[in-house]
């Protein structure tokens, strides 16, 4: 059986179940999860987890690069460019002006999630209560945006591309339409590229349409990623034989007794005496004991 990622290159259209119903058909592999939620009209970067890998889904973390194409004067419900129009304006906004907003939407934010998402209220999806005309009352969350970088922008048709590079939780389209709202004219995302996440870059991801053909080639193996690589950033430990028991059954260990701990780091990428990676565990240095994080075989 298959255990690793596979970095996918979202097509337009697709929700990220779809890409997995799609893959599921494909594989013939039903062990199949996404980390990092794309909307339909989103394309780009969607890391799967495949087999034992699933185990892992949740545990991604880092942040994430999007290029999103904007335009100015207008807001819809759904905050991108497929909703329906709310407001309408001809103010005109100058490229001096936008580059003076910016900087107030980088750093750790609030943002209020919109009705438009997959943020859960009460038990149900904001999304479904949207289609049926209901807005609800959410909380704004704390987020991160590492950095905005305007690549260009039209002061005539009031378009332009930024790219982002955000936390994880992050609505592209909802900074756009709360900098248009700053400026005082509205705005929306008229399209959305993922980048990079989770370790994957653009550049490492393969359609559909490729994964199908390597199915149909035999060679689908050398698509997949090891467990590993989404742990890569994290300090390594080796353990000896006795401790990689005692780690696959949920033991906590003697962090005296480990190797290369570092008083000022936590969280680890754990291998066996083998060689072969296991999973992750954290160093609780107040009590002296190194703990399962999430065993990954």
């Amino acid at each position: 059986m298959m255990n690793g990622m596979i970095g996918i290159n979202k097509p337009k259209g697709f929700t990220s179940f779809d890409v997995i119903a799609k893959l599921r058909g494909i594989l013939k592999i039903k062990r199949l999860g996404h980390s990092g939620t794309l909307d339909p009209m989103a394309t780009g970067v969607l890391p799967v987890f495949v087999g034992n890998a699933t185990k892992a889904c949740d545990m991604v973390k880092g942040f994430k690069t999007y290029v999103a194409d904007f335009k100015f004067g207008q807001t819809t419900d759904t905050q991108d460019i497929t909703g329906k129009v709310l407001t309408m304006s001809n103010k005109a906004v100058t490229l001096k002006e936008l580059k003076e907003v910016i900087p107030e939407f980088t750093g750790k934010i609030m943002q209020l999630p919109p009705m438009y998402s997959a943020v859960q209220v009460n038990g149900r999806r904001l999304y479904d209560l949207a289609r049926q005309g209901i807005e609800v009352e959410r909380k704004p969350r704390e987020i991160e945006i590492k950095n905005i970088k305007l690549w260009q922008y039209d002061e005539k048709s009031r378009t332009g591309i930024m790219e982002i590079i955000c936390g994880k939780g992050t609505y592209i389209r909802t900074i756009i339409n709360d900098i248009g709202e700053k400026l005082g004219c509205g705005g929306v995302m008229t399209a959305l590229e993922r980048t990079a996440d989770g370790g994957f870059f653009i550049a490492d991801c393969y359609t559909l349409e490729q994964i199908q053909t390597a199915k149909d080639e035999n060679c689908l193996e050398k698509l997949i990623i090891p467990i590993e690589y989404a742990f890569k950033n994290l300090d390594r430990i080796r353990l000896n034989e006795v401790q990689t028991r005692m780690y696959k059954n949920g033991v906590k260990l003697d962090l005296a007794r480990i190797n290369n701990i570092k008083s000022d780091i936590r969280d680890y990428a754990v291998y066996g005496y083998d060689n072969n990676f296991i999973g992750t565990a954290i160093a609780e240095h107040e009590n002296g004991v190194l703990r399962v994080g999430k065993n990954l075989v």
